[in-house]
């Protein structure tokens, strides 16, 4: 018998990513999962329950998509319960080393690899203003695992438009709805 991800987030959290492009369809399977706290499994026709908390997030600026029709009013209201605003990476500085660290312990657990970042590395990153936030640090730490020859992680070895952000290679992402950001 397979359970679903409704099923398996019973009495817990379930959390789901870029909520603001959600097609139509799904967006009413949602709100009643959100409010009658029912779904039915794929092939059945019978209701079954849920007790799973919900949490939204999305780099889409809801208020406008609400606007435009691309978003339901009453899932909008469903899903503003309780916003948090998770500011974008550039605008917590504090976050990178630590959260640059983390990434790069799993990037380098995936391949078996030690790697550490060296101090002119670290500044690179410090100064980098992040478009792509948290997501594009990890890609980031995945890129200088894979090319990085030694267990110091140097300069060179991240992409090139962090170590020369005048190339402005990465197209910054738009500005997102306050409570409902990608981390």
């Amino acid at each position: 018998e397979q359970r679903g991800t409704l099923e398996r987030a019973d009495g817990g959290t379930l959390f789901l990513d870029e909520i603001g492009d959600l097609p139509a369809l799904l967006q009413v399977k949602l709100l009643r999962v959100l409010q009658e706290r029912q779904y039915e499994r794929v092939g059945e026709s019978n209701a079954r329950t849920t007790d799973a908390r919900i949490i939204a997030a999305t780099n889409v600026e809801l208020p406008v998509a609400l606007r435009q029709g691309r978003l339901r009013e009453d899932l909008y209201y469903r899903l503003c319960v309780v916003p948090i605003e998770v500011p974008p990476l550039r605008q917590r500085r504090e976050d990178i080393s630590p959260l640059a660290s983390y990434l790069l312990g799993r990037a380098t657990a995936q391949h078996g690899l030690i790697r550490r970042l060296s101090p002119q590395a670290m500044r690179l990153l410090l100064e980098y203003h992040w478009p792509g936030n948290v997501r594009e640090l990890a890609n980031v730490m995945e890129y200088a695992v894979a090319v990085s020859k030694i267990e110091t992680i140097l300069p060179e070895d991240l992409p090139e438009d962090i170590r020369n952000p005048s190339l402005n290679l990465r197209t910054p992402v738009a500005k997102s709805h306050p409570g409902f950001e990608s981390a």
